[in-house]
């Protein structure tokens, strides 16, 4: 039945976009109301997974067991929450907030500027990246994309899933960013302060390194840094949806399957226990936490949040009432609404509708289809 309903959802959600008009310059001219309408069905879960909530705790009950009832308590939970997680994945050090984008190389393509740049993402850290500029004068919003590393999401890697090319067309700053050196070293993220002897966890160091990166891209003079989204896609997804909850100044997020919540069933999708996630330990390391549901070789926090009931909707919870996009597929399938479901109820507590959306295909790869869905969602809450 699940399956009928996956099936029929992802075939009207088709309808609706590729109806659209698809070229560039159209989508640049289409006006706000009839982006709406193509994205409206997106914050809508379907009838059988509607109000419908799941194992997961409620983010409206307080430590003590007692139910937030009015707006102006929220802000205590919240920080409840935030605090929480802080304090179990290790606390980040101060933000760099005084740096500037460094140009290394410049180079002008069709319609826009590609630049190759470098700034610090850790205290004792630099990456680089590329910063492309859309032709056209005045402040314009931008979008930080991550990934494995920063030149696919720039058109020199996999298809469909070059974001910040396909973005920087539709009239955004894009920054595209990526862990090149681990991920050829096959340990995947970052560490700090060392590999070694790691302090936070290293997917909340990847956050933290986007909070970073967001300082020295909100000065950038053609970037407006009240208009500042993320995203990225499977690990990078994992990267954006953390980075966006625990950092608030992002304006609003894209996820693109990253296993929105703790899933052992999914395997290597949803792979929140291995030490380059919420599973460090120090190094050598083995391949064991690699199968699908290991639990009793994980180590690090992530055995203790399984012990503790916690899972990811809490953090999810930090995004009201910024929006935010589920770009679902093998890892996010369409039940994934019941996780969301928490995050719809809080934001309408909060007095704010059509906050959460997500999309659905079956793969996990992203598709055209899936792209033209997050530059839309991107075009009505940035632009």
């Amino acid at each position: 039945m699940k399956n009928q309903i996956l099936a029929l959802y992802i075939a009207a959600c088709t309808l609706m976009v590729l109806f659209g008009n698809s070229t560039a310059q159209a989508q640049r001219s289409i006006n706000k109301e009839a982006i709406w309408k193509e994205i409206a069905p997106f914050f809508e879960p379907p009838a059988a997974y509607a109000n419908e909530f799941g194992p997961f705790a409620s983010v409206l009950v307080d430590g003590q067991g007692k139910a937030i009832q009015h707006k102006k308590e929220w802000q205590k939970q919240r920080k409840a929450i935030r605090d929480k997680w802080m304090n179990q994945m290790g606390q980040w050090p101060d933000y760099i907030q005084n740096q500037h984008l460094k140009v290394l190389s410049s180079t002008a393509k069709d319609g826009y500027t590609e630049q190759e740049v470098s700034f610090r993402w850790l205290p004792d850290q630099e990456t680089r990246g590329y910063l492309l500029i859309p032709e056209g004068k005045g402040k314009k919003p931008a979008v930080i994309t991550v990934f494995y590393e920063p030149e696919t999401a720039v058109g020199k890697g996999k298809e469909d899933r070059d974001f910040a090319l396909q973005l920087v067309k539709e009239g955004f700053v894009c920054l595209s960013l990526g862990t090149t050196e681990t991920t050829n070293n096959k340990t995947y993220s970052l560490y700090y302060p060392s590999i070694e002897k790691a302090r936070i966890q290293p997917l909340s160091t990847l956050a933290y390194a986007a909070a970073n990166a967001w300082y020295a891209l909100a000065k950038h003079k053609a970037v407006d840094a009240k208009r500042i989204g993320i995203m990225g896609h499977s690990y990078g997804g994992k990267w954006a949806m953390f980075a966006s909850c625990l950092f608030d100044k992002f304006a609003c997020a894209v996820w693109s399957d990253p296993g929105i919540v703790f899933d052992e069933t999914k395997g290597s999708g949803v792979n929140y226990w291995e030490p380059w996630y919420l599973g460090y330990y120090p190094p050598p390391w083995t391949n064991a936490w690699r199968k699908t549901g290991m639990i009793p070789e994980a180590q690090g926090l992530y055995p203790q949040l399984m012990k503790a009931g916690q899972d990811l909707h809490e953090l999810h919870a930090l995004m009201a009432p910024r929006p935010f996009l589920v770009s679902g597929g093998s890892s996010d399938l369409i039940d994934r609404w019941v996780p969301l479901n928490h995050s719809i109820h809080l934001n309408k507590f909060l007095g704010y509708n059509n906050r959460v959306a997500m999309t659905n295909r079956v793969e996990h790869s992203p598709n055209k289809l899936s792209n033209r869905q997050m530059r839309l969602f991107f075009q009505y809450f940035l632009m």
